[in-house]
């Protein structure tokens, strides 16, 4: 399927907006506010997700968090490098995907199976280009409220029977004045309003720019003039949008957007690339079993439709090079590693993809034969044996050193010289410990629930 590349103006949930969808989500009675009160209450709101995101007493088992699986040092993906991660009651069930980015989620749109987009935001005017939107990997969630749901009654994750469960949880651990000064003295009384508070608190949290979309690596110093690419990362920059050669733009759109806002590197389209199937995970073991990613089996909306079998989202690449996994099933732990696999994969499949009992090589192996006719063949994969390679090794090595730019957390020469500081790269991204600014009416409030 040919796929234009497609670009989002930048936007965000605003935190008052997920206030009142909540209150009437839950059937909470309105409560009129001032502006001050507004702006008061979505601080609190967006606290209290922080709180939540690290609260491993949501969990059945008591140890795991949103944060166990998102660590903030890691760009919000695993500290480690499993291909999954374990969880569930007892904390040793695996999962059965890689656990991908929280960041630059903000311009998501709600998942459609016929994309069709604009010139204003990037798209071909009026062209059906297939599948896109939504949150995780099979787009199954439109809102942050209800991909934040997801692993809290994952029995692979944190392992909730119930939204009630998570509720009485969140009440035994003291959450319930939080939940009582936002929503409501009232709220703790129904479970349900209280999982819906957790949820949209969570999704408040996500939607805080600072954290989760700064927008402040290298490569937007550079769109903004205040960076220089070096002659490596700028060969990289061409090889990435070279249409023939890399022709990763046309799934990570890079270029400014028609409102000036910088690009989140990924369309949220949906795309087959052919990744070999990870041995690693342990629902692999089963010979039968697929993950499908559009058509199954975490998604069953979309069951029969094999067109879209094998397909997961185009993820953003900002602070690719931060992750430990990639793909969707974490088969690959190297950067340099990912980006050869586009364009090796068709080229020498032997060093990607086992033997079949046959002496053949089992192209395509985590998807049934019947369905592998959808995989991606557009460049760099359009390149068979003996053929010459749409990437070199230098273009491979070009391209990720340009990668590493996107790397949150950059500061120009010159603020460093200011500073007295001696790495244009802070270590700690903009995840680490900074000065937190507060509007002067909601300090008071903030201090009594922080």
């Amino acid at each position: 399927m040919q796929r234009a590349a497609r670009s989002r103006a930048r936007r965000s949930v605003a935190v008052g907006t997920l206030l009142t969808a909540t209150i009437a989500q839950a059937s909470l009675p309105p409560r009129p506010l001032t502006r001050a009160q507004a702006d008061i209450r979505s601080a609190a709101l967006l606290a209290l997700g922080k709180r939540l995101f690290a609260e491993t007493a949501l969990s059945a088992s008591g140890r795991m968090s949103c944060a166990s699986c998102h660590d903030p040092r890691y760009a919000f993906t695993p500290s480690n490098a499993r291909p999954v991660q374990l969880g569930g009651i007892d904390g040793r069930q695996w999962g059965t995907r890689a656990v991908p980015t929280l960041m630059y989620l903000q311009a998501a749109f709600p998942f459609t199976e016929h994309y069709r987009g604009t010139e204003e935001d990037g798209a071909l005017d009026g062209i059906d280009q297939g599948p896109a939107g939504g949150l995780t990997w099979d787009g199954r969630a439109d809102r942050g409220r209800d991909q934040a749901a997801i692993p809290l009654l994952s029995p692979q994750e944190m392992a909730n029977a119930s939204p009630d469960n998570v509720a009485a949880r969140a009440l035994r651990a003291g959450y319930g004045p939080r939940f009582g000064a936002i929503f409501g003295n009232n709220v703790a009384a129904r479970a349900a309003d209280v999982f819906a508070g957790v949820t949209a608190a969570l999704e408040a949290y996500e939607q805080d720019a600072p954290t989760f979309f700064p927008y402040s690596s290298k490569f937007d110093a550079y769109l903004d003039g205040r960076a220089v690419l070096s002659p490596q990362e700028t060969r990289g920059l061409a090889a990435f949008d070279n249409p023939a050669r890399g022709n990763c733009a046309v799934c990570h759109h890079d270029t400014l957007l028609p409102n000036g806002g910088h690009p989140d590197f990924t369309d949220f389209g949906m795309v087959a690339v052919g990744v070999p199937r990870n041995p690693e995970i342990p629902a692999n073991r089963d010979t039968q079993y697929f993950d499908l990613g559009l058509c199954g089996p975490d998604r069953t909306d979309l069951r029969g439709h094999h067109e879209y079998c094998g397909m997961f989202k185009a993820p953003t690449l900002r602070n690719v090079a931060v992750k430990k996994s990639y793909f969707h099933n974490g088969l690959i732990h190297d950067l340099r590693a990912a980006v050869a696999f586009y364009a090796e994969r068709d080229l020498a499949p032997q060093r990607w993809y086992p033997r079949a009992p046959d002496g053949s090589i089992a192209m395509y192996n985590d998807l049934p034969p019947v369905l592998r006719a959808i995989v991606n063949k557009e460049p760099p994969f359009d390149r068979n044996p003996g053929e010459a390679p749409a990437l070199s090794a230098g273009d491979i090595d070009d391209i990720v050193a340009f990668l590493r730019t996107l790397t949150d957390g950059y500061r120009p020469v010159q603020q460093q010289l200011k500073e007295g500081q001696g790495s244009a790269l802070d270590p700690l991204g903009p995840w680490g410990p900074r000065p937190q600014r507060v509007q002067g009416r909601a300090l008071a409030f903030l201090a009594f629930f922080l």
